[in-house]
């Protein structure tokens, strides 16, 4: 999710941005830099929820993984890899996919280590949830499916992990759809305290730092409790059904899945430690590299983690290449509650 510092600086921005309808919402667009013309195919409107699942589901090893994922297109379509966040899976995009694939996008949606049917081959892999190696992990399924560059879309820990390819590997990424802009974590900055307003949003990292918090996660009932009331929490107006949030739990299972989320969130608050073979990409990450690929950047305003009222500009900057933002008034699982909206900002920067 947003850097609790970015956060923190952006509350109260102000913005001047026209406002503009997509795919039937309302938002706002500016800093617009077009690379090259032509027209820009129109993605058909949709009813979120749709779709309720993927045709079919896919396995292929991939690094230290046994990587989950749905696959829709053509196979030597261009491709598109979409990245969930938490707490959601691949769900996330079950809408997203089948709108890309028609338009011949080669989708690819896999399951982040710890989620749903990804696993790690090996039972001595320490479970590290470090934000590099969520990253390094993408990086080993392009090269098992043979995709040498892709456009990546994501949300929360999507985000993150497609600014981080982005800014270390920008001869494997086409373009960037990225949910609250630049998530590349800070752990320095991490430690200062922000606003209490700042801190409350932030309940359940701080939390997870408590073993209270790390049973939690490991006793079925309460995860599944505690997952429901962020969702409720961070997309306010989501008149989701049960069934649609019991599709998405059931990704929780998975045997890693307490574990990694655990050491994602203290190792953000640097309570837990990575793993020194990572240290040469954590030490690139933490001088906040600029992206240069072409990058549309999305605020949702429903969504408490976002600074309002939505203009992108605590981050602009960090984006040196083509470029354009959104906001648009819904919360934070962008792709499943505006999948024709998100669907639209792949084609586009796509397009840049």
């Amino acid at each position: 999710m947003i850097n609790r510092r970015t956060f923190n600086k952006a509350m109260g921005l102000s913005t001047g941005a026209a406002a503009v309808s997509l795919a039937g919402l309302q938002g706002v667009s500016n800093a617009s830099v077009r690379g090259r013309g032509g027209e820009t195919p129109v993605v058909p409107t949709i009813a979120p929820g749709t779709h309720t699942s993927f045709p079919v589901l896919k396995q292929i090893r991939a690094g230290l993984l046994d990587v989950g994922y749905a696959e829709l297109g053509p196979a030597h379509g261009p491709a598109v890899i979409c990245l969930h966040g938490w707490p959601y899976d691949i769900h996330s995009y079950v809408d997203v996919a089948p709108l890309l694939a028609d338009q011949g996008y080669r989708v690819i949606v896999p399951y982040l280590r710890g989620h749903g049917t990804t696993r790690f081959l090996s039972p001595r892999t320490f479970r590290n949830a470090q934000q590099s190696v969520i990253a390094l992990d993408v990086i080993a399924l392009m090269d098992a499916l043979k995709i040498h560059k892709a456009v990546v879309a994501g949300f929360d820990w999507g985000s993150r992990t497609g600014g981080i390819l982005a800014a270390l590997w920008p001869d494997r990424v086409k373009a960037l759809v990225s949910v609250s802009g630049y998530l590349i974590t800070d752990r320095k900055m991490q430690l200062e305290p922000i606003s209490p307003a700042g801190e409350h949003t932030w309940w359940y990292q701080y939390y997870f730092a408590t073993e209270r918090g790390r049973k939690a996660m490991e006793h079925k009932d309460l995860r599944h409790d505690l997952t429901r009331l962020v969702w409720d929490l961070v997309s306010p107006d989501w008149d989701f059904d049960d069934a649609t949030f019991e599709r998405t739990a059931a990704a929780f299972e998975n045997p890693d899945y307490a574990a990694i989320v655990i050491h994602n969130y203290r190792w953000r608050l640097g309570l837990v430690e990575g793993e020194p073979r990572y240290d040469r990409y954590e030490d690139v990450l933490a001088t906040g590299p600029t992206i240069g690929v072409p990058t549309l950047t999305i605020d949702p305003l429903r969504d408490p983690f976002t600074a309002q009222p939505g203009d992108g500009s605590s981050y602009r900057a960090k984006f040196t290449g083509a470029y354009e933002h959104r906001a648009l008034s819904i919360g934070h699982n962008v792709p499943q509650e505006a999948p024709t909206a998100f669907a639209q900002a792949v084609v586009d920067v796509d397009h840049f």
